[in-house]
């Protein structure tokens, strides 16, 4: 089929059958002072030739994470992920397979998925987990409207530690249905007995994330007991699922949904994705839950079969009482997760979960002895925060003309905050060295 342009008379059929005089108009909900004016500064027209070495001559201005030490986390981590994940999920049965609507020609698609819930409910220490979400900030949006619908309670509760990009999807997707949010201000560390004092009769939840966004292990019983007291769910949010390798599962400490990202399992940085939202919950909120669900039967022969049910989407039968207009999972992201885990198995992964703490206490060790450095963490798994003598991002981008990437200044995603200025916060996982360590110990002095 050829490609068609649309005529001037066209356009203005369309725009007078929209009611608006011009394309421009489409966008006058949009403030001018996020509109761009003229054009982006980039040629015009060039040759496939040209583009690709101006494009080229444009990447070579970055750092790539594997070329030099790399402790930047933050929500997004450097893991290794062995080959063998990529060449499965690069399978065309796999790469190419389409949603699974139809489970009798889909049975491999709904096998994995069904495998990946099992893992994640057992990870988590919860009774059932759904096929993935977005990423791990749609999932606690999704989470917190999902409460609401348990409570039939409107207002969320959100820890002060709460990853600011999450937070700010909260936010988004609870002010457009007029839902309130008291979201503390951060905070190092991050107190339970005063995310406790916001618990009152009107809260639906309240959203604590363990690792925090500075790192610091949260003890989440007293918090869920607080919650639970008041008639309220405890959402726990997990950035960084291996550590659910080494620390107790949320569930076991009283939460009631859980949260997460798992981009660290089978998933490489991607430039900020596509990630991997994890979901789960309590059996008896399992009708509340967002997203699709695999199921285990049996067909009329008596064999095994997999099936989606609870089909809660909007395109199925619940149409307008749909619990979400998520209308998919990251099904790839999640069938490398399975892959990666499944190789790992349980003993390995908690492994690696140990080599990742490791590895994070000799740095925290390393760069406390720097002359000024200040380890601001009592309790940490493979990411910890640190105060300098001077900003944070001046030294980052001091160290990164060195050849270090050293970490997340911490006001880069909470702007405006003067105490964290002199904020960091680093991430060690398994793929950095004693040389990566020594080296950024040694560029920090030198930096300072």
């Amino acid at each position: 089929m050829r490609y068609l342009p649309l005529t001037d008379a066209d356009r203005r059929d369309m725009l007078g059958v929209i009611g608006v005089k011009s394309v421009d108009d489409l966008f006058r909900d949009v403030p001018e002072r996020a509109r761009r004016d003229g054009l982006v500064d980039l040629p015009r027209r060039q040759g496939e030739l040209e583009v690709e070495r101006a494009l080229s001559k444009m990447a070579a201005k970055n750092i790539a994470a594997g070329s030099v030490p790399f402790f930047i986390g933050g929500g997004a981590y450097r893991h290794h992920v062995p080959a063998t994940v990529d060449h499965l999920i690069q399978r065309s049965e796999f790469l190419t397979s389409y949603t699974p609507y139809q489970p009798e020609i889909t049975q491999g698609t709904l096998q994995y998925l069904f495998e990946f819930q099992t893992q994640v409910a057992m990870l988590t220490g919860m009774d059932v987990a759904n096929a993935s979400m977005y990423d791990g900030s749609t999932a606690c949006a999704e989470a917190v409207l999902m409460a609401h619908r348990v409570t039939k309670r409107k207002k969320a509760v959100l820890s002060g530690t709460l990853h600011p990009h999450y937070r700010a999807v909260v936010e988004n997707l609870c002010e457009a249905g007029g839902d309130p949010v008291e979201a503390l201000g951060p905070a190092l560390p991050d107190r339970a007995e005063d995310i406790i004092a916001r618990i009152g009769d009107d809260t639906s939840c309240v959203v604590v994330q363990s690792p925090s966004f500075f790192g610091e292990l949260i003890d989440l019983a007293p918090i869920a007991e607080a919650a639970h007291a008041k008639g309220a769910l405890l959402i726990a949010v997990v950035p960084e699922v291996v550590s659910l390798g080494l620390v107790t599962p949320p569930g076991e400490m009283g939460a009631d949904i859980v949260v997460g990202e798992g981009q660290s399992i089978g998933n490489g940085l991607n430039f900020g994705g596509p990630y991997l939202g994890l979901f789960a919950t309590r059996t008896k909120y399992v009708r509340q839950m967002p997203g699709r669900l695999c199921g285990e039967t049996v067909d009329a022969s008596g064999k095994r079969g997999f099936v989606l049910t609870l089909s809660t989407r909007e395109q199925h039968i619940r149409r307008e009482k749909a619990t979400s207009n998520i209308c998919t999972n990251s099904g790839l992201c999640s069938l490398a997760f399975t892959i990666h885990l499944s190789l790992l198995g349980e003993e390995g992964f908690k492994r690696l979960a140990r080599i990742n703490h490791a590895n994070a206490v000799r740095l925290a060790e390393g760069l406390a002895s720097v002359k000024g450095v200040e380890v601001l963490n009592s309790a940490f798994f493979n990411e910890f925060s640190i105060r300098l003598p001077k900003p944070a991002a001046a030294v980052v981008d001091a160290l990164a003309d060195g050849g270090v990437l050293g970490g997340l200044p911490a006001n880069r995603l909470t702007p405006g905050d003067a105490s964290l200025e002199n904020v960091l916060i680093v991430a060690s996982t398994e793929v950095n060295t004693d040389d990566d360590r020594a080296q950024y110990v040694a560029a920090l002095k030198e930096v300072l």
